[in-house]
């Protein structure tokens, strides 16, 4: 079954990614860095709070 908060942080992060390059190609670039940046953290935030135990 697909878990939900980390599927939707995902999305997340590539949605930020696009909007940071959608900023980027109209020349907006504090917009670009933001949104890269906050993709950076929700990934971040994704892999330290919302991994798997690993199995055995």
């Amino acid at each position: 079954m697909v878990e939900l908060i980390p599927t939707g942080l995902a999305l997340l992060a590539a949605g930020l990614m696009l909007a940071g390059l959608v900023a980027m190609t109209v020349g907006n670039l504090r917009a670009a860095g933001f949104s890269f940046l906050s993709a950076s953290l929700v990934i971040y935030l994704r892999e330290t709070r919302y991994r798997q135990p690993a199995a055995k």
